[in-house]
């Protein structure tokens, strides 16, 4: 389909040295390498929430309204599950890694 992110930055891995000299293939090396300018910390703050909240403020994954259906004089109790009027969570802070002791 294209090229790869690294190759067409110039930093493929696995282009022969062989065609150059000594020198060139250590500077090709080199070049390989990059320098980390700033240090990013492997832990995660937040995340996207799954549930939703409903009209009444209830938070859940999903939501279900019971209905009655009468069928053959005969009534029966279904849940619906809803759909509408439903408002996502958002951004949802983590507690930060270890205060769960």
């Amino acid at each position: 389909m294209g090229a790869s992110g690294s190759k067409a930055r110039g930093l493929w891995p696995f282009a022969s040295v062989a065609g150059g000299s000594g020198l060139e293939a250590a500077g090709t090396e080199q070049a390989l390498v990059r320098p980390r300018t700033r240090a990013v910390p492997p832990f995660v703050f937040t995340r996207c929430g799954s549930m939703s909240y409903d009209e009444d403020g209830d938070l859940a994954h999903e939501f279900n309204k019971e209905t009655i259906i009468t069928k053959n004089g005969q009534k029966r109790a279904k849940l619906r599950r809803v759909h509408k009027n439903l408002i996502p969570q958002g951004i949802v802070k983590l507690d930060p890694p270890g205060d769960s002791l």
